[in-house]
């Protein structure tokens, strides 16, 4: 590690995490790892795409990191030297790493995206938040009553498996949609989730939008409909939500305008987000919170794309650093109103855009173009026809795809490996070496390779499909990588959507149990009741 990386202790890092001036906390281990135990305001940006995943988690070069990984294990301190290579020039390493945070007496949680599922267990302990049970809800469908479903998950998970007549809305689409859903006044409207916490943010905002509708939360999701020995769907689409028209959206923009000024949801304008993303010693985050199809058509230049309910459900995915500004837009309804005012309640400096954005004369279009690091680019390439017809005995293959897609297929041969932990492949040395897999865990495996002495060193283009029509043989590893080595894999109540019940049970305790876990410093960051003098206090 450069002498210029400072370390800092537990201690020191527990104080700075409060002290009001941007901080990221990045845990650079791999996602597993995370997952068994991290520091509650840490974000996991692994050390296999490193270089990929901080530019879009940390923006600003300027911010403090710190990093860290399982006990001084050195993943941390090499981290260190790929962030100062991309720019990042106030590094720290924490001393011990996490089990040195665990020995000074702070609290390693498990599981993902602990901050928002911690907030969200909050505002229904805070704000009574009502639930009905799985049982309860059945019992509605039986009785064929008026009431309406609406899973508030990502229309992904939704296809997985969903609870029978419920209809996909995700929950920044709640407040945009809810009156073609549920016209009729006297409908009761239940909002469901896998877990807990989107069906409660998701019922909380109707309710806090202040419907018509009498609103609750299924309590424990599609779990608990499993663990109420009840069926759920699966594979079924959902259904299109058409655009609003005119009147429509006249009148769920009028509703976020009246939401807004009700609890101070700051806007800022075009003019003051130029100014602020041109400051190099801020951090500012502009996310579009529309649907991925409304992006694609076309969203503000550098914007990224975050569904608003993912967005807040699962912050710490696109937000590394505390104390940023975080700016959303939409076309002016409740999307992002309603998503700003989440995010301020769980401490965020979020805004909101005053610009209709689906109005805009010349947007970009498509996805959000990827960071590829200038050394990963100018690393050889060969097709997988080229691959096919020079592979050799000494030719060694790397997979460097996570550990669970080298279980389901990989090129019959292959060798996984993870960058973390290449000491093994320096057997190979001399040897031409071939990677494939993930492009960024590929490339940079490959840009360290090199780094280590292996001077033949290629990247095979393509994914499985390209392989197979270029003749390779394809094979599946069940059992390989083992269970140990398969460090990027959260094996934590993995297959509690795959009909385990126990697995269920255990991650619903760990769910509800999050509170208790928390101290005082990290409880301080929520405001779950009334909070518009907050808001308007920092929005001045």
């Amino acid at each position: 590690m450069s002498n210029l990386t400072q370390s800092i202790s537990p201690q020191q890092l527990k104080s700075a995490l409060s002290d009001g001036h941007e901080i990221a906390l990045l845990d650079v281990r791999e996602h597993g790892q995370y997952g068994e135990g991290h520091p509650f305001f840490s974000v996991n940006c692994p050390f296999s795409s490193l270089e990929y995943q901080a530019p879009l988690l940390v923006p600003c070069r300027a911010t403090r990191v710190v990093v860290f990984d399982d006990e001084d294990e050195g993943v941390a301190r090499r981290a260190a030297e790929s962030l100062r290579a991309l720019g990042y020039g106030n590094l720290s390493v924490l001393d011990g790493g996490a089990q040195g945070w665990k020995a000074a007496g702070f609290e390693l949680f498990k599981g993902v995206n602990v901050p928002s599922k911690a907030f969200g267990e909050m505002v229904e302990h805070d704000m009574g938040t009502p639930s009905v049970s799985a049982k309860e809800l059945n019992e509605m469908i039986r009785r064929g009553e008026n009431i309406v479903i609406l899973d508030g998950r990502s229309p992904g998970e939704y296809t997985r498996m969903n609870i029978p007549t419920a209809r996909s809305c995700p929950n920044a689409e709640l407040g945009y949609r809810i009156d073609g859903l549920a016209p009729d006044p006297d409908t009761k409207v239940i909002i469901n989730c896998a877990g807990r916490t989107r069906s409660i943010i998701g019922a909380q905002t109707l309710i806090s939008l202040g419907i018509a509708n009498r609103v609750a939360a299924l309590r424990n999701g599609t779990q608990g409909w499993q663990l109420s020995d009840l069926t759920l769907d699966y594979s079924n689409s959902p259904d299109p939500h058409p655009p609003l028209g005119a009147r429509d959206l006249a009148k769920v923009r009028a509703r976020a305008a009246a939401f807004a000024r009700a609890n101070g949801v700051p806007f800022v304008s075009p003019e003051t987000l130029e100014n602020w993303r041109a400051d190099e010693g801020r951090s500012t985050y502009l996310f579009d919170v529309r649907t991925e199809q409304e992006y694609r058509a076309g969203h503000l230049p550098g914007a990224c794309h975050a569904a608003g309910g993912q967005l807040v459900q699962a912050t710490d995915h696109w937000v590394a650093t505390r104390h940023a500004r975080i700016v959303l837009c939409c076309d002016l309804g409740p999307r992002a109103v309603t998503s700003c005012y989440w995010l301020r309640a769980m401490g965020h400096d979020a805004f909101v855009l005053d610009l209709d954005v689906a109005a805009l004369a010349e947007p970009e279009t498509g996805p959000a173009p990827a960071w590829a690091p200038a050394l990963t680019s100018r690393l050889p390439r060969l097709t997988p026809e080229d691959f096919a017809k020079a592979r050799t005995a000494e030719t060694v293959l790397v997979d460097a795809s996570s550990g669970e897609s080298y279980r389901k297929s990989h090129i019959a041969g292959a060798l996984w490996a993870i960058r973390p932990r290449l000491q093994g492949l320096q057997a190979y040395l001399g040897r031409p070496i071939v990677v494939c897999g993930d492009e960024s865990r590929a490339s940079l495996l490959a840009a360290d390779l090199l780094a280590a002495g292996h001077r033949d060193v290629r990247l095979l283009e393509g994914g499985v499909p390209a392989w197979k029509a270029a003749g390779l043989s394809i094979e599946s590893s069940p059992d390989l990588p083992p269970d140990e080595e398969m460090i990027d894999f959260l094996f934590f109540v993995h297959d509690r959507h795959s009909g385990s019940l126990e697995s269920a049970r255990k991650y619903l305790e760990w769910e509800t149990g999050l509170i208790a876990q928390m101290d005082d410093q990290e409880r301080a960051v929520f405001s779950t009741g009334p909070f518009v003098s907050k808001a308007m206090e920092h929005s001045e």
